[in-house]
This record gives C-alpha cells, sequence and structure tokens, in this order.
C-alpha cells in the first residue's frame, strides 16, 4: 500500500503560510519538523516572512542534541535566524514543562509542529498539551500541524491500560492507552475534551491520510525525531520495550539499535528467547545477541541480549512483547531483576515501571508469577473503552 501524504506543514508551505500573515507567533518545534523536501519549518516560516516571536523546545531541545531526561537550559537565549527568544520546556523542575502565561505573551498564535511516535510515555504531545493547559482562558490559539502517526491508527491496535488517578506523571500525563492510535491533532482534541480547557485549536489537516497507513506508507522522510528513534522499526517496538526504562535491563540506549536491542550482564540471550518466544505473539522475531552499551545502563560491559526484529508490523505488538520480556528475565535471574527505583522523569516517589504502565497493578502481577497473557488480559476492558472515548476526536478515516 502506498500514498502520498502532505503535512499540515506541506500545506502551510503550499499556501505561503498566509494565514499566519501579521500574526506574532510562536513556535514549538524540533528537528523531524521538516516538510516533504526535508524543510525545516524554522527557516520556511522566515523565509516566507512570518514574524516569529518567540521560539519553545520539547525535550531533546529544538536541536534534538539532547539525551534522554538530559536538562535543556537555555530560557532567553536568541534563535541567530530569526532573533527569536528560545524557552527550553525540559529544565531542572517540573514546572518547566510548561510555558508560563508570561512566555505566551504577546503572542496571536502558538504553531506547534512536533513528529509524535504513537504512544503516551513519548513526552511530545504532553509538552503540546501542557501549553495548551497555559493557553486555556487567555484567548491565545493553538494551532497544530498535523502529523501521521507512524503506527497507524486503527481501533484494533489500540494497546495498554488507562492510568490511575495518583499515577499521572510526564509520561502518562493524560488518561489514554498506552499505544492511543492519535495524531497529534487528534490528540489536542482528545484531551482539550477531558479536561475541558478553554482554548481555541486550529488543527490544519493532512492531505492522504488514512488510519491503515504506517509511516512507510505515507511517502514521507523519516528524520529521527528524538536521539534513541532513529529507524520506523524502532517506533514500532517503543510502545513496548520503552517500559525497560522502569528495569536494570538495558533498553539499548549506548548501542546503534536503541530499543531493538536489549539485554543485561546476569542475562543469556538464548534462554532468555526461548523463555520468552512462545509468549511474544506473530510480527516480532528475537534473535539472540550481546551488546556492550557505550552509555548509561551496563556501560562497557558485556551483556546477554537480544535484538528484535519486526517481521510483520501490523499484526505485531510491542506491549505484549516486552510484557513478556520482563516475565522471562525476571524468572530466569529473580535475584539479579531489579525494577528501577532511581528518580524518573522528576518522579522519585513511585517507581517508574508503574508510571509507564500507569498503574502498579501490572508489576504485582508480574511479582506474583502471572504470565504476561495474565498481564495483558486485565488490559483489554480499558482499550475498549479508549477506542469508544477517541472515537468522537477522530479526524481521519481509516
Amino acid at each position: 500500500m502506498s500514498a502520498r501524504t502532505h503535512t499540515g506543514l506541506d500545506l502551510l508551505v503550499a499556501e505561503g503560510f498566509a494565514r499566519l500573515e501579521g500574526l506574532k507567533v510562536g513556535l514549538l518545534a524540533h528537528q523531524a519538523s521538516v516538510d516533504r523536501q526535508i524543510r525545516h519549518v524554522l527557516p520556511l516560516m522566515h523565509e516566507a516572512g512570518v514574524k516569529l516571536v518567540k521560539l519553545f523546545g520539547p525535550e531533546h531541545g529544538i536541536t534534538g542534541a539532547a539525551q534522554d531526561m538530559e536538562i535543556v537550559e537555555g530560557e532567553e537565549e536568541r534563535d541567530p535566524l530569526t532573533g527569536a527568544a528560545i524557552y527550553s520546556l525540559y529544565g531542572s523542575a517540573e514546572a518547566s514543562l510548561a510555558p508560563t502565561k508570561t512566555m505566551l505573551e504577546g503572542l496571536d498564535v502558538l504553531v506547534v509542529d512536533l513528529q509524535d511516535v504513537g504512544a503516551r510515555y513519548y513526552t511530545y504531545a504532553a509538552t503540546m498539551a501542557y501549553a495548551m493547559r497555559t493557553a486555556s482562558g487567555t484567548g491565545l490559539k493553538i494551532m497544530v500541524l498535523d502529523r501521521p502517526n507512524p503506527l497507524g491508527g486503527r481501533a484494533e491496535d489500540v494497546e495498554g491500560p488507562r492510568i490511575d488517578k495518583s499515577y499521572h506523571s510526564f509520561v502518562g500525563a493524560f488518561d489514554m492507552a498506552i499505544r492511543h492510535g492519535l495524531t497529534l491533532g487528534e490528540y489536542a482534541l482528545y484531551v482539550r475534551a477531558q479536561q475541558g480547557w478553554d482554548v481555541e485549536l486550529e488543527i490544519v489537516k493532512m492531505e492522504g491520510w488514512r488510519r491503515n497507513l504506517s509511516f512507510a506508507d505515507t511517502g514521507l522522510p523519516w528524520v529521527m525525531p528524538s536521539p534513541n528513534m532513529p529507524t520506523l522499526d524502532t517506533a514500532w517496538i517503543y510502545p513496548g520495550q520503552c517500559l525497560l526504562e522502569g528495569t536494570n535491563l538495558s533498553e539499548g540506549r549506548g548501542t546503534t539499535r536503541p530499543f531493538e536491542l536489549c539485554g543485561a550482564p546476569y542475562l543469556d540471550g538464548n534462554a532468555w528467547a526461548e523463555m520468552a518466544e512462545p509468549f511474544v505473539g506473530p510480527g516480532f522475531l528475537l534473535r539472540p545477541t550481546v551488546i556492550k552499551p557505550t552509555f548509561q545502563k551496563h556501560a562497557k560491559q558485556t551483556c546477554g541480549a537480544l535484538q528484535v526484529h519486526v517481521t510483520d508490523p501490523w499484526r505485531a505488538h510491542s506491549l505484549r512483547l516486552t510484557t513478556a520480556l520482563l516475565v522471562a528475565a525476571r524468572q530466569l535471574a529473580p535475584l539479579a531483576f531489579e525494577w528501577r527505583t532511581e528518580r524518573y522523569e522528576y518522579v522519585s516517589d513511585r517507581l517508574a515501571i508503574d508510571l509507564l504502565y500507569g498503574s502498579p497493578g501490572p508489576r504485582l502481577l508480574i511479582e506474583s508469577g502471572a504470565t504476561a497473557a495474565e498481564v495483558l488480559d486485565t488490559f483489554r476492558a480499558d482499550e475498549a473503552a479508549f477506542v469508544e472515548r477517541r472515537r468522537p476526536h477522530l479526524l481521519y478515516p481509516e
């Protein structure tokens, strides 16, 4: 299947940015905010004469140079091309994740152009929503330049439980499934309705996108939206494999295939694959291997590992994959396998794995000896309920 999808940015470029003429514009963007010709939104706006007043960078910064959970400072700096003030929305304190009302003062519109990857703990969509919250009641318009969900958006692909009220965080900011199947524009509409915010939204819809299209089907160039999201295969497995951040297993950061490679010094890749494979389901194959990460977990240590190969993305469900890997790793090395206890995304009083799953429930089931299938069965009612909650906010057909 192939298509020719045009993003919201492509449509603004075709219009010569006419709808921004005469307005004082803020821009929330990152390195993947490019058009079909891989031209970045910032110089495109500048060349079109858009009056850019303020720039906002999410996690990893506007340039994408910062690693995960690396503080990005730079408030009150100036962009050399446009002279616009630059504000970081990923600083040293949790309060830095949202722009202040003062930061948004003087703007007529905040344009948001971010490439998401379709998992609720991938933080760009939450950053957009936090800006919406600040703008609520101020009269500031939020204009979202929509982009594809790389994993499509079919109802049958929704994965994961809802979030318990006391487990909301930057990696679980709003009540939705882990793999939510929403575009950024749909996410904005859904969250505004759920939160009851008084904020004007203009979604610049895509042309030529449907819910049964993966990113590879769109004809658009893939620019990695964050340092450890290099390929489309990475995006397909990320909704599950990000759970490894809540453990002492390496999720492959510090290797050339983050999230696709994973392991630990205390594991044997062959045994791990043999135990997990029956529960992984279709669409993935596990290849035993050895890794030696160059940084982060187990840096410069030899680790028994697996490489996850995506063989059929539309049949693959990454939460099933990673839950099977967690169960197997804990059974193989019950004394060495551990849940992460260090501070995670500004939170230190709850376990990272609980923040990622959205509650302690899945972890407690795994600790009790439940199978991966038994853990996943507890998600089904939440998945079905979310499919119905999201329905009024969908902009694109299958």
